[in-house]
Formats: C-alpha cells, structure tokens, sequence
C-alpha cells in the first residue's frame, strides 16, 4: 500500500485501481464483488470476514463493511438463507456478471475491476483470512486475488 492510497477510502482505492471513474461505480462493482464472494463461502465464513471488516476497516474504510453486508436489504437476506450451501461459480461467470451487474463502463475491463475490490479488500482483511478468500475462489479468480 502507498503512501497515497493509505489515506483514501475503500471506494477511492477502488476507483484509483480500476480504471472506474467514480465512487458511484466502484460502490455498484464491489457489491457485485462481495455478492459473488458471499456467494461462493458458507455463512460461517461471510461472517468471519463481516467481523474482520469491523474490526480492522480504518475508519476511512467503514464503507467496505455496508458493501459487505450488501445495501439492498432483500439481496443481503437472500444472500443469507440461499444457497444453503456455497455455489461454485466459474470464472467467466464471474466476470460476466461482474460486468453486466455491476454496469462497467465499455473499455473497463471486469478482471481489472474485480483486482481492484480485491486489493481495497485484502488492506484491511488479516493475512490469514485473505488465504481462506483465496481457497474458495476459481481459478482465474483466485489468481486475480492473489496478484492483488
């Protein structure tokens, strides 16, 4: 992390790395990102990480953990209760539906995008939670992590 980056919040780091031009935009791909992400753990696991935002988010950063939890009340309780086990969700599905729900902009690559989440992401998560992210992920996906 940078100098530069440190002092910014969790939506200007992403847009700082994404290639997205506002926060309006990085807030619409991260909820996409951490929907796909809560998608694919098990609620013990999403919790953990709800937790780990909370507890290490600098306070710049608290807006990761609404992302987190997901601003759309019905998509946050439907997130929790289905599937009643994690999904398996392949690469280029991911990124399609980072893409087409998270309304990139045209040129905006989702690979960029998603790298960009992750990066803001694994600031604040501990090294140990960030491998455990990296166990569920496919991939493409978990490589994009990994480079983050």
């Amino acid at each position: 992390m940078t100098e530069q980056t440190s002092q910014l919040t969790f939506l200007e780091k992403v847009v700082a790395r994404s290639g997205l031009e506002t926060t309006n935009e990085a807030q619409r791909a991260a909820n996409v990102v951490f929907r796909l992400l809560r998608d694919m753990m098990t609620n013990k696991e999403s919790n953990q990480i709800e937790r780990d935002l909370r507890n290490n988010a600098p306070e710049a950063e608290q807006e990761a953990i609404d992302l987190w939890q997901d601003y759309n009340v019905m998509v946050g309780f439907f997130s929790r209760i289905s599937p009643l086990k994690p999904l398996h969700i392949r690469p280029g599905t991911f990124l399609l539906r980072l893409r087409e729900e998270g309304t990139l902009p045209e040129g905006v690559a989702p690979e960029q995008v998603a790298q960009a989440v992750f990066a803001a992401t694994k600031e604040i998560l501990p090294q140990e939670r960030n491998q455990q992210v990296a166990e569920v992920l496919p991939g493409e996906i978990r490589h994009l992590w990994e480079q983050a």
